[in-house]
């Protein structure tokens, strides 16, 4: 096969060049590589724009190193923890995830969640839990349960990032305190003024820039223009070295100090359990997210066992944990990345700056970092919700308000979500409950015939029974469900219950219409249920 490979190429009169040289190597991987369907890591055959990958890379790795650093600052980690979760997760998913041109790193979302179990049991407690929620997110994909993301609806979308913008900014507000005499006290005086000026000149970059260019990340220009003026005019501010060290090397392997017992794994359990489903929510509907934007469809489950990989080892190399970042995947696609290289350039990059500019780093001024985050609040925040709130269904008003409440109360992302999803699927029983009805009518033979419209299940069964006469109904009754199905075991209850009222009265009942899985659903209810089923014509009705 190669030499007709190479025969093929060579006897093309087109002269050599380096793209057909590269589309010669294809040709030879493809043919030459048995396992890249069962195991296929990189899309050979995909046009790559190196210059585009490579600087989107750059620019990512520069626009996450500061959100990192504010993020593990915020839940009281060493900020070199936040940067190597944001290098390892964006190293392992971007060569493993479940599409090309999502970005990973050390999100707040997850980091939140661990903020108490930080204050309560220390950092080695954090990494167990790490580990223990990428073994949990690993499960998910393996199982194949990541296609149930698509059941979050709109509203509940809606209250997790308000709510989550809104912790993010309120967090901001500890860089205004400092620690007198032992004593947290809010910033006075000078350094606050300084604090507040620097802060709203970062705002100011961050939103002025795009109209001149957005050839660089307007972020980057702000936290480098107002690092200029702290080292030009040697302003006194709080800087990164002020909170701790950001002096590293490669990341070093680490096994939590934790206690190996049952009581361990009581206190690490449930935080585990929230890390993994907040970072596989965030991260799964960033991927719907890039979808809609390419065009292309992601594969969810490899990227529940991306992510689970990358956090078992961020909890055994001194990770904080993470997810993909909505605010980097956007400006990863912005730059024009199409591909899992510039993913791999930025965690690479990221690396570099531990290595080598640990010093740099460090001379960073908070106020810097907190202008930016402000500002990641404020563009993470739907404000068009506002806009439509009066438009949607009180219900989704109610569901998206809890959904936020519960996030920025509770600092729970899981919880809100899950809760929200709760209350709208009750919401749409409810709905579809009252839609059941039925039409009635006596034919020629004396027989009376019960049409019943929408579905018959836990919801609906009250309404049904009050569709019937059982009184006065002749001593045959047919119920048709050629419009209608028997859902769930609630359903057949009520039908066991109807069938044996009408046989006190020695009246007949007879179902038809009934679809193959309605028949198959009261087949394996005979223990409980004796109803009466007229054979029909294949006839089926459409499953949701």
């Amino acid at each position: 096969m190669y030499h007709a490979v190479v025969g093929a190429v060579i006897s093309t009169e087109v002269p050599f060049c380096r793209e057909r040289f590269i589309d010669f190597m294809h040709i030879i991987f493809l043919n030459l590589c048995p396992m890249k369907k069962a195991f296929q890591l990189f899309d050979f055959t995909q046009k790559v724009n190196y210059k585009n990958e490579i600087l989107a890379g750059l620019t990512v790795a520069m626009t996450m190193i500061p959100e990192s650093l504010s993020f593990a600052i915020l839940a009281g980690f060493p900020p070199l923890v936040g940067l190597y979760a944001a290098f390892i997760a964006g190293l392992v998913t971007a060569i493993f995830g479940g599409r090309p041109g999502m970005i990973s790193g050390g999100a707040g979302a997850t980091v939140i969640v661990l903020i108490s179990l930080m204050k309560s049991h220390g950092i080695e407690y954090v990494f167990a839990a790490v580990a223990l929620g990428g073994v949990v997110q690993i499960c998910i994909g393996l199982f194949k349960l990541g296609k149930f993301i698509r059941l979050v609806p709109q509203p509940v979308m809606f209250g997790f990032v308000n709510g989550l913008a809104v912790v993010i900014f309120m967090s901001q507000l500890e860089q205004f305190k400092t620690i007198v005499n032992g004593q947290v006290s809010w910033l006075k005086g000078t350094p606050l003024y300084i604090m507040l000026g620097l802060v709203a000149l970062t705002i100011a970059i961050v939103l002025i820039f795009p109209k001149i260019t957005k050839a660089v990340p307007a972020s980057l220009v702000a936290i480098m223009v107002v690092f200029a003026l702290v080292i030009v005019f040697n302003i006194e501010t709080k800087t990164v070295e002020d909170i701790a060290s950001v002096q590293g090397g490669f990341p070093p392997f680490h096994i939590p100090d934790i206690p190996l017992s049952f009581e361990t794994l009581k206190v690490i359990f449930p935080y585990s359990v929230i890390v993994a489903a907040v970072g596989l929510t965030e991260g799964l509907l960033t991927l719907n997210l890039v979808d809609e934007i390419t065009g292309t469809r992601g594969n969810s489950n490899r990227e529940c066992i991306a992510q689970g990989s990358s956090n078992i080892l961020n909890g055994f190399f001194y990770g904080m944990g993470g997810c993909p970042m909505i605010a980097q995947t956007l400006v990863n696609l912005g730059a024009g990345s199409r591909a899992r290289l510039s993913g791999i350039i930025g965690a690479l990059t990221i690396l570099i700056i531990i290595l080598f500019g640990a010093p740099v780093i460090g001379k960073l001024p908070m106020a810097a970092l907190v202008g930016v985050m402000m500002m990641v609040a404020i563009t993470t925040f739907e404000w068009a919700s506002f806009r439509v709130i009066n438009k949607m269904p009180k219900h989704d008003i109610f569901v998206g308000i809890l959904v936020a409440v519960i996030t920025i109360v509770l600092h729970n992302l899981a919880l809100a979500v899950l809760i929200g999803v709760i209350i709208s699927a009750l919401v749409f029983a409810w709905e579809s409950a009252k839609r059941i009805r039925a039409r009635h009518f006596i034919d020629e033979a004396g027989v009376k015939h019960y049409e019943i419209y929408g579905p018959l299940f836990f919801g609906s069964i009250t309404t049904f029974l009050e569709k019937f006469d059982i009184q006065k109904d002749p001593d045959h009754v047919i119920i048709d469900f050629k419009e209608s199905r028997v859902a769930d075991m609630s359903a057949i209850e009520a039908l066991n219950n109807l069938t044996k009222k009408y046989n006190q009265l020695n009246k007949l009942v007879e179902l038809q219409h009934l679809s193959e899985d309605c028949r198959q659903l009261l087949k394996n209810a005979d223990a409980v249920i004796n109803v009466n089923l007229i054979e029909d014509p294949t006839y089926k009705v459409v499953s949701s």
